[in-house]
């Protein structure tokens, strides 16, 4: 299992990479504007993968800064929110890498933000969750940068295994 989530958090800051650098592009306006998508626009979600990460790890580590709500605005400019998700994605690399097969095993309790209750599950499945929730909202990332004209990406996970950081994991 530790090999499968190393890979996972390795196409995490792959795939967050690819999105980041077609958004650097983006016009503030463009950034900021409202497109339908779950959380709005641009800014907001991408907000939110860093928002829902930090909340995650807290939880799995007991450390760092967790948000209270899943909507939170951490950073509003793009290129300061970029230095924070590569800071963030290399915490989840090193976590994950640190983690032994009897943690990922076990259970942990944390509560949630949402409604408050104290929930304890398998650390392994939560785990799983956390990068399908970057996939998802990673699929509305690049759905916005489409909706704004920009060019469609790759982030496929075989994309990823083909490619020089991914190679590893193929």
């Amino acid at each position: 299992m530790k090999q499968h989530f190393m890979m996972f958090a390795a196409y995490n800051q792959w795939a967050n990479g690819r999105i980041y650098d077609a958004a650097d592009d983006l016009t503030d306006e463009e950034f900021n504007r409202d497109v339908g998508a779950f959380f709005g626009s641009m800014m907001r979600t991408l907000n939110h993968l860093l928002t829902a990460d930090r909340i995650w790890m807290k939880r799995f580590t007991g450390e760092g800064d967790a948000p209270t709500s899943l909507d939170a605005i951490l950073h509003r400019a793009l290129p300061v929110l970029h230095m924070a998700r590569e800071t963030e994605d290399k915490r989840i690399i090193d976590w994950v890498g640190a983690l032994s097969e009897k943690a990922l095993a076990g259970r942990f309790t944390y509560m949630t933000v949402s409604d408050m209750r104290t929930v304890s599950q398998r650390l392994a499945p939560a785990l799983a969750h956390v990068f399908n929730h970057q996939t998802h909202h990673r699929g509305q990332a690049h759905a916005i940068l489409t909706i704004l004209g920009r060019p469609s990406l790759g982030l496929d996970l075989t994309l990823f295994q083909r490619s020089e950081e991914g190679r590893a994991f193929a």
